[in-house]
């Protein structure tokens, strides 16, 4: 779970690197896995959502949603 503080500074990086000063390297390299972080942590709840749902038929019959097969 991302935390309030890491967002914060996610975004603080972000307007950072718009100035004419940029981010040094270290700050990209916090801003990248800042980044994968938040990323994975919103797929993660998105797939939980997506195991807790269901569609419903013109009869009424419920059907959990499956994962598509590749």
């Amino acid at each position: 779970m991302v935390t309030q503080a890491q967002i914060d500074r996610i975004n603080e990086l972000s307007r950072k690197s718009k100035t004419p000063e940029g981010l040094t390297e270290e700050e990209k390299v916090e801003q990248q896995k800042l980044r994968r972080l938040y990323i994975d942590s919103f797929k993660e709840s998105l797939v939980g959502h997506l195991e807790n749902t269901y569609i419903v038929d013109e009869k009424g019959n419920k059907k959990k949603v499956q994962r598509k097969t590749k």
